[in-house]
């Protein structure tokens, strides 16, 4: 597996801010809501039922941040604690680990090219735009299925990029996957068989948060990504710094990465100091065409037109396939794109 290799100074930067309550709150809403929900506090009435469903989805969207900064191996100093709290919680989600951090750095390094797995099938010109469409709606509605899907490509695809290392290490989280899953069907089976689970007492609803927080993180990909044509890491995807209370309160559950074009410029910063990274940026290139938002509804709105016109990015959005790092990247780097388009920004809506 690659570690993030850190500077001095980037490595000092990752303590400079506690994880609490950026991180610890959502994880213990999303787990220990789940006690009220099953409880039936507040009713049982179908509004009380969807109030518990869209806000533990919400809990569990936040988690999903986390587990993006854990593969960053952002998260705090401990690169161990990074890798191991990554694992569990992509075993929940069905997305190993390292199916993440391999299919992420190319993300970074190859953004809205062909080679950009994690935009798939956005990103491929090789796939129709009724194609396109279609997954839109998968992204969407079955989104539980389309991530594993979508970041287990680079594994199971015959362009798979992965080293014979980064290969052997990902078949085994798979496995470890399938046992821990194996395990809780086995045990599920056996409570049933043996009396002691009463399944007239399940409520289907009870696995709405999931479901619900894969779609808001389907949407969020879209609104960083979805019709922008550049290939660079600013230029190519739309950042949000809210001038809104909601705004900058959903940024800050989700470690910041409504701020997208500085976080893919720089992979290795803590997401602290992406604001102040792309104030320099702007400093440093005054002509250049930011696609930048004061609020998470007017990126929306950018983004809404691109899901039936044309659901693409880069060529598939009237750009170009140009790298911005050379092809056969394994890891993050400190800066990407370091000399800057300044055409302005083609968007496909």
């Amino acid at each position: 597996m690659s570690k993030t290799e850190f500077t001095a100074e980037e490595f000092e930067a990752l303590g400079e801010e506690s994880l609490w309550p950026r991180f610890l709150l959502f994880p213990a809403v999303a787990l220990l809501g789940y006690v009220g929900f099953v409880m039936g506090l507040g009713g049982d009435s179908l509004l009380a039922r969807s109030a518990w469903a869209v806000s533990l989805g919400y809990a569990w969207f936040c988690v999903a941040g986390s587990f993006h900064e854990a593969v960053h191996q952002t998260m705090g100093k401990s690169r161990t604690a990074n890798i191991w709290f990554g694992r569990i919680v992509g075993t929940f989600l069905g997305i190993p680990y390292s199916a993440y951090r391999e299919t992420h750095i190319r993300h970074h390094a190859y953004l809205n090219t062909s080679d950009d797995f994690e935009l798939w099938p956005y990103s491929s010109p090789r796939r129709s735009l009724a194609f396109r469409r279609a997954f839109v709606l998968f992204d969407l509605f079955g989104a539980v299925l389309a991530n594993p899907i979508v970041y287990g490509r680079i594994y199971f695809s015959k362009r798979s990029p992965l080293s014979a290392q980064a290969r052997k290490t990902l078949g085994r989280e798979y496995l470890a996957m399938a046992a821990v899953w194996g395990a809780v069907a086995v045990t599920l089976v056996t409570l049933t068989l043996t009396g002691q689970i009463d399944w007239s007492r399940f409520d289907p609803m009870w696995l709405m948060p999931m479901p619900i927080a894969a779609a808001f993180n389907g949407f969020r990909k879209f609104t960083e990504h979805l019709g922008m044509a550049s290939t660079d890491p600013i230029l190519g995807t739309r950042t949000i710094i809210g001038n809104n209370w909601i705004t900058r309160l959903c940024s800050y559950f989700n470690f910041e990465l409504f701020v997208h074009g500085p976080h893919h410029r720089f992979p290795k910063s803590p997401h602290f100091e992406l604001e102040a990274k792309l104030a320099e940026y702007r400093r440093k290139n005054p002509d250049a065409v930011v696609p930048l938002f004061p609020s998470y509804f007017a990126a929306a709105m950018d983004t809404i037109p691109c899901l039936w016109r044309n659901p693409g990015v880069g060529a598939n959005a009237g750009g170009n396939n140009q790298f911005h790092l050379a092809k056969g990247v394994e890891n993050f780097v400190s800066e990407v794109g370091q000399s800057t388009d300044k055409m302005p920004q083609q968007r496909a809506a």
